[in-house]
Parts: C-alpha cells; sequence; structure tokens
C-alpha cells in the first residue's frame, strides 16, 4: 500500500503563503493545515495576520484557535494536532496542504520529536521569575554552565529557547543537548506520507523587507496596540509568556509599559521581523527535499498549480 499524499507550502512571513494557499484549495481538493505557533492563539488576530472570519468560511484552516494565550503549544502537540488533522482530511478523500513558517514544527513532523520531557508549567514558571530578576543574558550563562553546545548556538536574548533548555535540565538532570543527540543516533521514525515539499524564498530580499514594513503598518492601522491592550485586560498575561513573544506582540506589549515610544514600536517589530524572516530561508535552506520557489516571480501561481497538479496526478 502506497502512503498518502501530502503537500508542504513553506516559507518566510509576507511571502504570500495564505494567498496562494487559497489559490491551489480552489483548484484541487486540498485542505489546508495551519503551521504557524502564532495562529493558535484565540484572540490574537491582527497581530497573527489571522485569516479573517469570512475568509476562514471559506477555506477553513485546521489548527487556528486552538488554546488562550496564557496557554502554551508544544512541537509535540502541533505533531499530533497535524497527523490527527491529516488522518480526517484523507478520509474525507482529500489532501492536506499544510502553510506556515513554523519550521521547527515542519521538522519535527518531518522527522520526529526527540524524547523531550512535556512542559511543566511551574519550572517555567520559576524560571521566568528568575528571569525578571537577574534577565536572560544571566539565564543564558547558566546554560552555558550546564550545556554548553545549547548555549552556543542561542542567543542571550532567546529567552524562549534558554528557558526551555534550562527546563528540560532541570526535569531531566541531563544536558537539552545530549538528549537531543541520543535521539538522533536511535530515531528510527518515518513520515508516514509521500509529500511534495516547495519553499517560498524572495530574492531580492529588499522587496520581502518592503512587504514586511507595509504588513506591520497595515497592523497598526488595523488596531494591533488595542488588541493587545485587550489581550491585557482579559487574560492574566506577563511579558514572558510565549503568546507575548511574538514578533509585534513583543515590542506593542513594551510600549504599553511605556519602555518605547510609537516610533520605536514600529522600528523594533519591523526589524524583528525582519530577522524571523531571516531565520526561516535559514532553516528552509537546510531542509532536505524542499523545491524553493522565488515568491517574487510573476508567475509563481502558475507554477505551484503545475507542480500541485503534476504531484496528484502521479500514481
Amino acid at each position: 500500500m502506497t502512503n498518502p499524499k501530502a503537500v508542504f507550502l513553506l516559507g518566510p512571513t509576507a511571502s504570500g503563503k495564505t494567498a496562494l494557499a487559497m489559490h491551489l484549495a480552489d483548484r484541487f481538493p486540498l485542505e489546508i493545515i495551519s503551521v504557524d505557533s502564532a495562529l493558535v492563539y484565540r484572540d490574537m488576530n491582527i497581530g497573527t495576520a489571522k485569516p479573517d472570519a469570512e475568509t476562514l468560511r471559506k477555506y477553513p484552516h485546521h489548527l487556528i484557535d486552538l488554546i488562550d494565550p496564557m496557554q502554551i503549544y508544544s512541537a509535540a502537540r502541533f505533531c499530533k494536532d497535524a497527523l490527527q488533522a491529516m488522518t480526517e482530511i484523507n478520509a474525507r478523500g482529500n489532501v492536506p496542504l499544510l502553510v506556515g513558517g513554523t519550521m521547527l514544527y515542519v521538522k519535527a513532523l518531518l522527522e520526529g520529536l526527540s524524547a523531550l520531557p512535556e512542559a511543566d508549567a511551574q519550572v517555567r514558571a520559576a524560571l521566568a521569575a528568575r528571569a525578571a530578576l537577574a534577565g536572560w543574558p544571566a539565564m543564558h550563562a547558566e546554560l552555558a554552565r550546564i550545556d554548553p553546545p545549547t548555549a552556543a548556538r542561542l542567543k542571550p536574548t532567546d529567552a524562549q529557547r534558554i528557558q526551555r533548555a534550562l527546563e528540560v535540565f532541570h526535569l531531566t538532570g541531563t544536558p537539552i543537548s545530549a538528549l537531543q543527540t541520543r535521539a538522533a543516533d536511535s530515531n528510527d521514525f518515518v513520515f508516514p506520507y509521500t509529500a511534495l515539499k516547495l519553499g517560498l524564498a524572495a530574492e531580492p530580499r529588499l522587496v520581502l523587507h518592503e512587504r514586511i514594513a507595509a504588513r506591520f503598518d497595515a497592523m497598526l492601522a488595523a488596531g494591533l496596540i488595542d488588541e493587545v491592550r485587550s489581550l491585557r485586560t482579559r487574560y492574566a498575561l506577563n511579558a514572558e509568556m510565549p503568546s507575548m513573544r511574538c514578533v509585534g506582540y513583543r515590542q506593542t506589549w513594551e510600549f504599553l509599559d511605556g519602555k518605547i515610544d510609537a516610533a520605536a514600536l514600529r522600528e523594533k517589530a519591523i526589524v524583528a521581523t525582519r530577522q524571523l524572516a531571516k531565520r526561516q530561508h535559514t532553516w528552509l535552506r537546510s531542509m532536505p527535499d524542499f523545491e524553493s520557489l522565488d515568491c517574487l516571480r510573476s508567475d509563481l501561481a502558475d507554477v505551484v498549480v503545475e507542480r500541485v497538479g503534476e504531484f496528484l496526478r502521479r500514481a
């Protein structure tokens, strides 16, 4: 029995993935699965560029609006949720179309997860409280003492990954780098789908930067600041929660705290989004078997339709 088929359409922020996915869904029996660590949050709509209600009615997206902003969503849960959605899509006679830019989720889905412990709310809260006093660079220095390989690949300001690495060490007594190495050595996971893997790139990068700036300006005009203000009122949030560390939300939080002005909010958010896009490009280049397509080419939609059509017709 041959494996069922799946299509991946990945790319950096502002590369046009959503519009292209809808274009494909109009032409083929595809159902969209979101691969985005920000779209899982309810009530975070403007800053995540979440499709509006009318769009979602016409083009339903799986794995959107799953949890409240106070909650944590992991790569492990994504794999479980995505594989369940893919099974259900296959049962309806359709093909899953996985669309997004959270490359860690894609890597976990395609290669399997290392044997790491689930998130522990108490340990995370304790680490966040220490970081609030000492700062994340100090936490990074602590990580460097117990797990030099992991610390070497993380920036001192990468709070989310520093916190996770320290959490794993506190829960297991073993550095996360050692656990990941063991898992890689013994991993016999095989992704149970035949996949077409398309990755969007942008050359020259300057055009993507212009898109990013225009998109963030549109978010501000649409009420991003009011959205974050409302989230702070509605939920018991703090600045270290993963939801509020999303690009755009983190800088808006600083603005609402009076730490930066409106001009700095815009500048810092655009720079952070560009940095995110650069990391997404780097991830894509490192992933095997992904065909890279320039998201700026004028015939992109026609080329992708051709690739997907050929793939779906293949026996």
